[in-house]
C-alpha cells in the first residue's frame, strides 16, 4: 500500500493536474477572506471551499493513469487496493490544503463574533475550523468517489454529476458539510465556538461508504 500511495502521489504531482483546483482554492480564499474578519466566519468559508477541491482532486487521481498503466498496477496489487490509494492521495492532498488555509485564516482573522462584540478564543476557533474542514474534505472525497470512475466513466457525465453533487452537498439539509458550516456561522453570531464533531463523524461514514462502493465496483468494471 505504501508503494501505491507513493506512486499515485508522484503521478499527481508530475501530471500538474493539481494546479487548477489548488489555484481555484487560492482564488476563493483571496476573494472571500480578508484580514480582520471574524474568525469563525472566515474558517467556515475556507472549509466550504475544500469540498469542491477534494471532489476535483479525486476525479483527477482516479483518471490520471492510462488504461494500460492502470492494468499493470492492478495486476500485482489488485484493482480495489489501487483505487483506494487514489482516493487516499486525493483526500490527504485536500486535507493538507485545508489545514494550511485554516491555520493561516486563524492567524489573520479577528478572534471575535460576527458583530465584533464578543471575544472568541482563537485556539478553540482554529480547532473547530480544522474539524469543519475535515468534514468538508471527507464529504468531498465521497462525492468524487461516487461521480468518477468506475461508477461514471464518461467525462460528459462525470463532471456535471460532480458539480451537481458538490452543490447539493453544500446546501441540502442534513449534509455533514452544511451542518459543519452552520455550526461555524451560528457560533460566530453568538460568539460561542461549536465543535462540529457530529458532522465530522457523519462525513467520515459517508466517505467510508462511498470508498467501499467505488473500490468494490473497480474490480468488476475495470
Amino acid at each position: 500500500m505504501s508503494a501505491l500511495l507513493h506512486y499515485h502521489l508522484a503521478l499527481l504531482v508530475r501530471s500538474q493536474r493539481w494546479l487548477p483546483p489548488v489555484l481555484l482554492y487560492a482564488v476563493f480564499l483571496c476573494v472571500g477572506i480578508r484580514s480582520g474578519q471574524p474568525v469563525l466566519d472566515s474558517l467556515g468559508f475556507a472549509s466550504a471551499c475544500v469540498l469542491p477541491v477534494a471532489a476535483w482532486l479525486v476525479h483527477i487521481c482516479v483518471t490520471n493513469e492510462p488504461s494500460a498503466a492502470r492494468n499493470c498496477v492492478a495486476a500485482p496489487a489488485g484493482s480495489a487496493r489501487a483505487h483506494l490509494a487514489c482516493l487516499l492521495v486525493a483526500f490527504c492532498t485536500a486535507v493538507l490544503l485545508g489545514t494550511v488555509a485554516a491555520l493561516l485564516v486563524t492567524a489573520i482573522s479577528e478572534p471575535a463574533s460576527s458583530d465584533h462584540q464578543v471575544p472568541v478564543p482563537r485556539p478553540a476557533a482554529g480547532f473547530a475550523g480544522l474539524l469543519a474542514m475535515l468534514a468538508c474534505a471527507l464529504l468531498g472525497t465521497a462525492v468524487g468517489a461516487l461521480t468518477s470512475r468506475p461508477l461514471l466513466r464518461s467525462t460528459g457525465r462525470a463532471v456535471p454529476a460532480l458539480v451537481l453533487a458538490v452543490f447539493l452537498a453544500l446546501v441540502l439539509a442534513g449534509s455533514p458539510a452544511r451542518e459543519a458550516l452552520t455550526d461555524m456561522v451560528t457560533g460566530s453570531q453568538d460568539g460561542a465556538v461549536r465543535i462540529p464533531l457530529l458532522p465530522c463523524a457523519t462525513g467520515a461514514a459517508a466517505a467510508l461508504a462511498a470508498t467501499a462502493v467505488a473500490c468494490a465496483l473497480t474490480s468488476r468494471r475495470d
